[in-house]
């Protein structure tokens, strides 16, 4: 199995669990680089708030920032997402082959065998029912 660094992954998953953060990933995505105003304009937060999710990001390695002048660009850096996806294509092929599996098992089971047949004419007695039930213990 390929050896993955945790650290890495761990950055990378815990800054795409936040739906604004990969809403802004999403923007770049769109563009090749857009400054940090640019990124903010749609969203209803401050642009503190917006450079601290952005932090957050090129923690992660998700994203580069380039200062020109006094404008800084952004610019997404899918590598650490490549890696989290080779990670997930492991586990997906794990949990492919476990449902191909149990698909298998769910379709022999519900076509079981025939049964013998039995004859019209001969009928089955009734069981008999155990004995009676043995004495109880009295409450005292």
């Amino acid at each position: 199995m390929v050896k993955y660094q945790d650290a890495t992954l761990d950055r990378t998953f815990a800054a795409l669990a936040d739906p604004t953060r990969r809403a802004l990933l999403l923007r770049l995505s769109d563009s090749r680089d857009l400054s940090i105003s640019e990124l903010a304009e749609p969203f209803a937060m401050s642009l503190p708030a917006v450079m601290k999710h952005l932090d957050v990001l090129a923690d992660a390695g998700l994203v580069t920032r380039t200062k020109t002048g006094r404008t800084v660009a952004c610019r997404l850096s899918a590598g650490p997402m490549e890696e989290a996806m080779a990670w997930l294509c492991h586990y997906q092929r794990f949990w492919s082959e476990a449902l191909d599996q149990l698909a298998a098992y769910v379709e022999e089971a519900s076509c079981p065998p025939n049964p013998p047949l039995r004859s019209s004419g001969t009928s089955r007695r009734p069981r008999r029912k155990s004995s009676a039930p043995g004495r109880t213990r009295s409450k005292s």
